[in-house]
């Protein structure tokens, strides 16, 4: 502690104000270790304020925003950890909050043009009021810290709910591995490879089938989701009500097949409360109620290496995919050359529902589409056919519903603002929800899941609704009863319906 107070006194001499607050969060850890929990927690404050005052600098660059908050997210968790140790059960979800999708919020606040006030500055006892202001249903903020897990459920005829539960399985990490090892995710299936990585690594061709696998120990086999339900919906089951959930995830259970660990309930997930205020906040007329855009397989044959060899493969199941959905909604698809860079971008501007079924990048959210016909050079370079966050957020997408059917669409980098993948960049746009998949699955799967996904949706389903329905349509085929089929889509954001032309 000594070390530490002389270490504060350097870095305030010099003007360091990272290293104040990594001081003052080692001095918040030497009074917490020691059972000096109100020390503690004034340390940990002063840390966060400090870290706080960081980002404010970084202005609008998300990813050093998303990076420093990575950094010293142990401010964050040691803050709401030693709340919950004095008995503070709101201030405690208000701290895990404050942490959570802060990039995102700042885009999505400049995006809609609102100056919606920020769930963490309101004084805790405000907390519960401005989280279930607009909450439609219950909500489960789950926060971890190290093995150990807690859940804040909120409903809106109650008090906050408060349960703890420790991850018998070692750690988040292994028990996800060891549940999507048990149902068979790892094994190889017949799907085209929709992802951008062969441009990435300039490979001249992609492989057809996905034969990612990973070995673990024989003693953690499952057969089931059941062990996953265990962790996450188990202990707070007698405390869910109805048929609607959200959630807001945290870590490695960032990427858990939520919409699949009931059949009775609606499960869909959302960054962080914050963020789902501000995206069901936005003024009434700023999402588009009714068009589509549906886009399928590119022509990317002028795509090529230094050999003059296509990178990518043209992609059949996707092209197949968008003109059995344009028969069902009456929507032409642009596929092969039609979908061009700049014909997707104009149509995008004002549609309700966007479809892409395409080579998809989980890392930034890149999009692979035909080549502008207008360029500089013969051989097209990157701005002439990547989709990137930067041109959507240019035209400011208006898109209730954005379904991306990419390889593993719904991964990404998992840090302290979540999931930072392909569902990220289109919230960021200004998709009002998205649907995406959590891993690769047998293209005639996606067709038919698709197919019933849709038929729900033109009969006034909401996308929750339809989801569970279109799940349900597979796990009852006999076919396609095998969780690896039915059980990779999650749904990210609000619960929309669309309007369609009537036949």
């Amino acid at each position: 502690m000594e070390y530490h107070e002389h270490c504060l006194s350097i870095f305030k001499e010099i003007e360091d104000c990272i290293g104040e607050g990594t001081a003052w969060y080692s001095l918040g850890h030497d009074h917490e270790f020691l059972g000096s929990l109100s020390s503690a927690l004034s340390c940990y404050r002063l840390s966060i304020k400090h870290f706080d005052k960081t980002r404010r600098s970084l202005k609008s660059e998300d990813e050093w925003k998303i990076s420093f908050r990575d950094s010293y997210r142990v401010s964050y968790t040691a803050l709401w950890r030693t709340l919950l140790k004095n008995g503070e059960i709101e201030e405690a979800l208000y701290a895990a909050e404050k942490g959570r999708a802060q990039a995102l919020v700042d885009i999505l606040k400049d995006q809609y043009g609102i100056d919606f006030p920020s769930f963490s500055a309101l004084a805790p006892n405000q907390t519960l009021t401005a989280a279930l202001e607009l909450l439609p249903a219950q909500a489960v903020f789950v926060a971890l810290d190290q093995n150990k897990i807690t859940f804040w459920v909120l409903r809106k005829d109650s008090k906050i709910s408060f349960r703890q539960n420790e991850i018998a399985y070692g750690s988040a990490d292994l028990l996800m591995e060891t549940i999507l090892e048990g149902i068979g995710v790892r094994d190889a299936v017949r799907c085209e490879n929709r992802s951008l990585d062969p441009l990435r690594s300039d490979l001249s061709h992609s492989k057809k089938l996905i034969t990612e696998k990973t070995v673990l120990p024989s003693s953690f086999s499952v057969n089931s989701l059941q062990p996953l339900y265990d962790v996450l919906l188990g202990p707070i089951a007698d405390l869910l009500q109805g048929n609607e959930l959200i959630v807001v995830p945290d870590g490695p259970f960032c990427l858990a097949p939520y919409s699949a660990l009931s059949e009775s309930i609606r499960i869909r997930t959302v960054p962080s409360l914050t963020a789902f205020n501000v995206i069901v906040g936005a003024r009434e007329d700023f999402h588009s109620k009714t068009g589509a855009l549906l886009v399928g397989d590119p022509w990317l044959k002028e795509v090529t290496n230094k050999k003059g060899e296509p990178i990518l493969e043209q992609l059949p199941y996707a092209k197949r995919e968008v003109e059995m959905i344009g028969k069902l909604l009456q929507t032409t698809p642009l596929t092969g050359k039609s979908a061009r860079k700049s014909e997707v971008l104009k149509s995008m501007k004002s549609v309700a529902l966007v479809h892409i079924a395409a080579h998809g990048c989980q890392k930034t959210g890149e999009i692979a589409l035909a080549p502008n016909t207008k360029r500089k050079s013969p051989i097209p370079k990157e701005e002439d056919f990547i989709l990137k966050l930067s041109d959507v957020q240019t035209i400011s997408l208006r898109a209730r519903l954005v379904v991306l059917s990419c390889c593993h669409s719904g991964r990404g980098e998992v840090k302290s603002e979540g999931v930072v993948g392909i569902a990220r960049a289109f919230l960021c746009a200004g998709a009002r929800s998205v649907l995406v998949s959590l891993w690769a699955i047998d293209d005639e799967v996606t067709l038919l899941f698709m197919r019933s996904f849709y038929q729900h949706l033109l009969h006034g389903k909401s996308t929750s609704t339809a989801l569970k329905q279109a799940m349900k349509y597979l796990r009852e085929s006999k076919q396609y009863c095998a969780i690896k089929h039915w059980a990779p889509f999650v749904l990210v954001g609000d619960d929309v319906t669309l309007e369609f032309p009537k036949k």
